[in-house]
């Protein structure tokens, strides 16, 4: 979930209209939230746990909030006092939001290495094959799947979509054995195969954007925290709940 970068036109103010405010909060917000008389591009808008504060997220993935009349906004996290301590509500709807994004990708589309007997966690590694420590995680794999987690890699080559990594990614998708290719190519070796089938980087590369990746390796946990760069096997199995 990426935070508000419009915060210099937002000291123009923004208002609803009064026809406006027939509708309930969210509607309205959704379709007359305007800065200096432009609208904004609303994606939605949803309640939340603070009387009369409302989220707004925008087309691009931003988000803030607002009063229900769109005269103040508040740029950052939303944090609950409970007994436990503090805990940020603006961080978990974005895990949230993160796993469905995850979720609905087919598993055919991703480059699955998986545990030795049923797996006891899953996780998401946005990787990049010119990346040396996305190579020192992938060294650690077979260490993860002995311990019974899963490791599912997407792309997201560092350098955009007109670099050397991309192509090296789209052969490792469209090779035969594409586990063996990404292994291949992590270990510097040039892969011989075409990079031209229906294969998924371009895609995998903007989700890996808009989800907020912006390195590489990028880990997904299961509850859709990103926990970027190389995390050692014993740490990312503690982060798991599977340490000892």
């Amino acid at each position: 979930m990426r935070r508000l970068s419009l915060l210099p036109l937002l000291l123009g103010g923004a208002l609803l209209s009064s026809a406006a405010m027939a509708q309930s909060v969210p509607e309205a917000l959704t379709e007359t939230l305007s800065v200096n008389g432009q609208p904004m591009p609303v994606e939605n808008v949803n309640e939340t746990p603070m009387a009369g504060i409302y989220q707004v997220q925008l087309t691009n993935g931003e988000t803030f909030y607002a009063n229900a009349d769109g005269s103040y906004f508040l740029v950052g996290d939303l944090y609950a006092n409970q007994d436990g301590g503090l805990v940020n509500l603006t961080e978990q709807e974005g895990n949230q939001e993160r796993a469905e994004v995850i979720a609905a990708i087919p598993e055919d589309e991703r480059i699955v290495f998986r545990a030795v007997d049923e797996p006891k966690a899953t996780v998401v590694v946005f990787t990049d094959t010119s990346c040396p420590y996305c190579t020192r995680l992938h060294e650690t794999v077979p260490e993860l799947n002995e311990a019974g987690v899963a490791v599912h890699y997407l792309a997201f080559p560092r350098t955009g979509m007109n670099g050397d990594a991309a192509r090296v990614m789209q052969q490792a998708w469209c090779a035969d054995n594409p586990q063996q290719a990404l292994t291949d190519a992590k270990q510097g070796e040039a892969l011989s195969g075409s990079a031209n089938c229906d294969n998924p980087v371009a895609s995998q590369y903007q989700t890996g954007m808009a989800l907020g990746v912006q390195g590489t390796p990028a880990i997904i946990l299961p509850g859709g925290e990103l926990v970027p760069g190389f995390v050692p096997p014993e740490r990312l199995l503690g982060m798991l709940g599977l340490g000892e």
